[in-house]
Formats: C-alpha cells, structure tokens, sequence
C-alpha cells in the first residue's frame, strides 16, 4: 500500500507562479518537497513543471504589463520613458562625432 497523496491547493501554486515565485518558494509555502510539487503537477496537469511554470508566469507577465500600460496612460512619464525603451526602441544616448583616429575636435581660444 502505498502512502496517501498530498492535496495540493491548484489556485494557491497558480497564484504564486503567476506573481513569479519559483518552484522552490511554492512548494515551501505549501510545506511540501519540491520533487512532490514537480511529480504531481506532470500527474494532474500532463506537463513537465517548467511548461507548467511558463504557462502561469506569462499570465503573471500579462496582467503586470497590462498594469504598467494604465499607469503610463495615466500619466506617469517615468513609466512611459521606460515602456518606450522597452518596446519601442527608444534611448537617450548621444551620438558623439568624430575620427577615432584624432578624438574629437576642440576649439581653440585665445591668440592665433
């Protein structure tokens, strides 16, 4: 006879790998053994646990850029500078001109 399977709570390791915890933290704040919450989920669920955790956290990933998204339609320049570096290319580097060669040109003052 074999031992007794631990419930796992499903909604409770969704949330948490939706906001992001890893395996590691789930299964401590669970109170099981890692290689528990690894076995059951390819038992109950039909996946390996990284395709698992993948699935969870780009939820987690969606509702933070939706979030992120409003506060930068609301305003918030910061959020939005950063939103265009992100997506958009966007930087605030200078481009600096000249021969690598010489360095860059100076002018002089004073007599000539």
């Amino acid at each position: 006879m074999g031992r007794k399977k631990i419930d796992i709570d499903w909604e409770i390791v969704d949330e948490k790998l939706g906001k992001f915890y890893e395996g590691t933290e789930v299964a401590a704040y669970l109170g099981i053994n890692y290689a528990t919450l690894e076995r059951r989920v390819k038992e109950v669920h039909k996946v390996d646990f990284a395709d698992y955790k993948r699935q969870k956290r780009a939820k987690g990933e969606a509702i933070l850029r939706e979030l992120q998204l409003k506060t930068a339609m609301e305003g918030n320049v910061t959020m939005q500078i950063w939103l265009g570096k992100q997506y958009l290319n966007q930087s605030d580097k200078s481009e600096i001109k000249g021969d690598i060669t010489t360095g860059p040109k100076t002018i002089g003052y004073g007599k000539s």
